[in-house]
């Protein structure tokens, strides 16, 4: 199972981004995918999810109304609207073996290299 994360980068308050995830090795519709970020001196958080078979999708509250996730193939997508400056952290896509969605950033089994996401005010 191998993930590539791209798209990360620096932005003004208010900017938008989109984060991509390719996967391959595996069949990545059988999975769960999330996007999982870590703050500085913050836990790791699923900010948004989708299950596999595409039956679910999950957002956590400070994503709800501004992320938006999409699958197309063995890519994932985040694109991030209205970002603040307490969005700067780390991201990465990760899979789970899961039918239903995984919100527990820490409990996914892979996980792609790190993109940084910047905002500034």
């Amino acid at each position: 199972v191998q993930l590539q994360a791209s798209g990360g980068g620096s932005v003004l308050d208010g900017g938008s981004l989109k984060l991509s995830c390719v996967g391959s090795g595996f069949r990545m519709l059988s999975y769960g995918i999330g996007w999982v970020r870590q703050r500085a001196d913050k836990e790791r958080e699923a900010v948004a999810c989708i299950s596999a078979l595409q039956h679910a999708g999950y957002y956590s509250n400070v994503a709800e109304g501004r992320f938006t996730i999409s699958r197309t193939g063995n890519r994932i997508d985040l694109q991030m609207t209205n970002l603040k400056p307490e969005d700067t952290a780390v991201y990465y896509c990760a899979a789970d073996y899961v039918f239903g969605v995984q919100r527990n950033g820490d409990l996914y089994k892979y996980w792609g290299q790190e993109t940084l996401v910047t905002v500034s005010s």
